[in-house]
């Protein structure tokens, strides 16, 4: 029997694949749990339908990363820490802390979006990528200046 799956299952497949499994594992275990549908026109026609708006929020998502990077990498962020003499700070500058800076700023992001490899530790100006999409990627300049 050929199911359209609608979760992915393990050993199976992914969700919307169209696969061929045996008719009991379909009857008895796939369709009662909700884990698939029988492939026929009218369910074809609602996963061909499910897919355009996937992408559509896709591209949508895409569109708002893109205004969101411009709206980044339009502006800086000021963190002042105590340091010592040798510009070498007490303490650290981590991504929450630039994730709060932003936020001062107006602009909401998540502190993993912000791929800071290691917290940053001396006073100066720094380039700080901020994944907002999969595909868009900002910078971000930090400055780091002495309390």
């Amino acid at each position: 029997m050929e199911v359209i799956l609608r979760e992915d299952v393990k050993g199976v497949g992914k969700k919307s694949e169209i696969k061929q499994v045996a008719d009991g594992f379909a009857r008895n275990f796939l369709i009662p749990k909700g884990l698939a549908v029988e492939k026929n026109s009218k369910n074809l026609r609602i996963l061909e339908e499910e897919r355009r708006v996937a992408i559509l929020k896709r591209e949508k998502r895409k569109r708002d990363a893109v205004r969101l990077k411009q709206k980044i990498e339009s502006l800086s962020v000021t963190i002042s820490r105590e340091a010592g003499p040798d510009e070498r700070l007490f303490g650290v500058v981590r991504a929450l802390d630039i994730a709060e800076a932003l936020i001062e700023q107006g602009i909401d992001v998540d502190r993993q979006m912000i791929e800071l490899e290691e917290p940053l530790k001396g006073l100066g100006i720094y380039t700080v990528p901020v994944k907002l999409h999969e595909e868009v990627k900002a910078s971000l300049k930090v400055w780091v200046i002495k309390k």
